[in-house]
């Protein structure tokens, strides 16, 4: 029988690994109710997960109909209309989105952009304490750092950026159908600024993404108005909402591990690995988006049915003990560490190493500006977002500690090749 669980209860945030060891006891495809989206299957395995995301010809985004699998009928057009980007497309769709984009995402790119984005984080490390202690280091860094640096590369204006963060914290806000609906209010905004700065680069040019995409429309590509919008909107939710969790919930780890807080300042030629494990066992974004089958199918032994919905639980593949030893545990030297926080197949994150940087960026500045930074309440009163399918703290109050280091001017630890 399968446990009844609550995605967006306190205990499974709290405690993810032993909510889903006893998913798993159900089986690797348990039957379940998500928030707002229903009745679905959902993996409890890596493998299952695997198979699921590697097979779009059997799994689709799509119904036969075109519709996205993740909608329901009472949810408005424009919903749909942000929603209709490349992450819920199967081919050839897909990878026509993909490829507009894909080479200011390419890893070469990425590095280049490392300098910017270190300078970014040590600006705010310099500023968390600005407006008294103790500071909420998700509003005042984590949210901020990779807001900023999606901004830029989309070339938005510096400005702006109060907007996305309160539209970011309007996203991270919906639990519920109530709350969806009060989301729609700043989804039209949001909307129609999007619309605006594509409108602003056809007719003035510019740098960045945004008005890439405007040449790619201006020289006949194949990409519609609606699509530029959904296209610009994904990579600011994206872009900014997994990072800023990721970022949370490793200083959170670390804040509560002193041990390995200071084993990693030690030498931060260790980011890379640790950012890693931070990926696989805070896994921010705990489900994919739900599928259809286009036919009847055993998946991991559990027959199911065409027309049957599934969800991959990534959360669940990060913490299976046949891949993983001892998963339940944060291990910063794991190696090799096969975790699924970016999916895989044909939408493996096309962020991965923007996220990456970003962390191992976050974590080396805030560290070194604050080493002696300590949580401002016991960790039992850190608490999450009821956020269905996010893993999201939703405040992390913080102080400094001790004396701090001067972090300005001194030069950063160089990121070790991957």
């Amino acid at each position: 029988m399968t446990p009844r669980l609550d995605f967006t209860s306190e205990a499974f945030f709290r405690d993810p690994p032993t909510a889903i060891a006893a998913l798993r006891a159900s089986g690797p495809v348990v039957a379940t109710r998500f928030p707002l989206v229903g009745d679905v299957w959902i993996t409890t395995t890596h493998d299952a997960t695997a198979e699921v995301l590697k097979d779009g010809a059997t799994f689709t985004l799509r119904k036969g109909d075109g519709k996205l699998a993740g909608l329901r009928w009472w949810m408005p057009k424009l919903v749909t209309t942000v929603a209709n980007n490349m992450l819920t497309m199967d081919e050839p769709d897909h990878t026509r989105l993909r490829s507009i984009v894909d080479e200011a995402f390419r890893r070469r790119a990425i590095v280049a952009m490392e300098p910017r984005i270190r300078a970014i984080a040590d600006g705010l490390a310099d500023d968390l304490f600005a407006d008294g202690s103790p500071a909420d280091l998700v509003q005042q860094y984590a949210r901020i750092l990779p807001v900023s640096v999606i901004c830029e590369l989309l070339g938005l204006p510096a400005a702006d950026r109060p907007r996305f963060i309160a539209w970011a914290n309007r996203l991270s806000s919906l639990t519920n159908v109530v709350s969806f609906f009060r989301l729609l209010f700043a989804l039209r905004k949001m909307r129609a600024y999007l619309e605006q700065q594509l409108q602003i680069a056809r007719v003035q040019g510019g740098e960045g993404l945004i008005a890439e995409l405007v040449q790619v429309e201006r020289e006949g590509g194949q990409i519609t108005p609606d699509e530029m919008v959904s296209m610009v909107f994904l990579l600011l939710a994206a872009g900014t909402e997994t990072t800023t969790h990721l970022i949370s919930g490793s200083v959170y780890e670390l804040l509560r591990n002193p041990g390995l807080r200071d084993w990693l300042e030690e030498d931060w030629s260790r980011i890379s690995l640790a950012v890693e494990e931070f990926l696989r066992f805070v896994s921010p974004v705990q489900f994919s988006k739900p599928r259809y089958l286009r036919r009847d199918v055993e998946l991991a032994g559990v027959r199911l049915k065409k027309g049957d919905r599934v969800m991959v639980m990534l959360a669940a593949a990060n913490m299976d003990p046949a891949v993983h030893d001892q998963p339940e545990r944060l291990d910063l030297t794991r190696k090799p560490n096969r975790h699924m926080s970016f999916g895989t197949g044909i939408h493996f994150c096309l962020g991965h190493q923007l996220a990456r940087i970003e962390a191992s960026c976050a974590l080396q500045a805030l560290l070194a500006r604050w080493p002696k930074l300590e949580l401002a309440v016991d960790p039992a009163q850190i608490h999450w977002r009821k956020r269905p399918g996010m893993r999201a703290i939703a405040r992390l109050p913080v102080v400094a500690g001790g004396n701090r280091r001067p972090s300005r001017g001194a030069a950063a630890e160089p990121l070790p090749a991957d």
